[in-house]
């Protein structure tokens, strides 16, 4: 087991400091997880995953209470994901997941984000070749074995294992699987009484574009605009 080196979404990347817009996004999968697969976390694998998310975000209890309980609702709105795949400046891969109750109104917002960043929107299937949708669950290493973890878990689809640095400079440990594991292996650490600190569908990139810290500004700002758009949930890319 080694360090896991990640592109991520956050630090000069993201700007998910903002606790109002990790609060909305946690309340958007809770409503699509409630829609369907019922309110019950105990027979709802992605609700209890929203549930463990929003815990590592702060997310107050009644706020998730009160999602879960709206969703149930009939006069709620039904939010549907969309994936849109573009470049960035200087041949950066973007892939940009957005969960929306108007997607007329969400791809004429990001289309207009990739434009206004030096940008182009691509067609699905345009850049999504150059990575793989993995299941990334981080937990904390305190009081684990991390071998003996790491050997207790390839048969329910471990597919890597390493250390990394969460956003606070914290050490944790990253799991990852493939996109067709993710259950099993939410479903492995449940029954080893092990609960995240997240657990998240990423697309993890093939390989990465090296850029020089001026052309990443300029990556980084087109992430920026993408990211402060209310529709728009993740953003992922390949930059070195």
């Amino acid at each position: 087991m080694g360090r896991i080196f990640e592109v991520r979404k956050s630090t000069m990347f993201a700007r998910w400091d903002k606790m109002s817009k990790q609060f909305t996004r946690i309340g958007k999968e809770i409503n699509i997880a409630v829609k369907a697969g019922g309110g019950n976390p105990d027979t709802n694998a992605a609700l209890r995953r929203c549930m463990q998310n929003a815990k590592s975000v702060n997310m107050p209890k009644d706020r998730v209470e009160a999602a879960i309980k709206k969703a149930l609702g009939n006069d709620t709105e039904n939010y549907e994901e969309h994936l849109y795949e573009g470049y960035a400046p200087h041949g950066v891969a973007i892939i940009v997941e957005t969960a929306t109750n108007n997607n007329t109104r969400t791809v004429a917002n990001v289309r207009s984000h990739f434009n206004k960043g030096g940008g182009s929107l691509g067609t699905n299937g345009s850049v999504s070749f150059q990575f793989k949708k993995m299941g990334v669950f981080k937990l904390n290493p305190e009081g684990l074995d991390a071998d003996e973890l790491e050997l207790l878990l390839i048969d329910a689809g471990l597919d890597e294992m390493g250390e990394s640095m969460d956003d606070n400079e914290n050490p944790v440990l990253v799991l990852r699987c493939a996109f067709a594991d993710f259950g099993s292996l939410q479903k492995a650490l449940e029954e080893k009484n092990i609960t995240p600190l997240s657990a998240e569908l990423e697309w993890i990139p093939n390989v990465t574009v090296p850029v020089t810290d001026e052309q990443a500004e300029d990556v980084s700002k087109l992430i920026d605009r993408l990211e402060q758009d209310d529709d728009v949930n993740k953003v992922f890319h390949n930059m070195q």
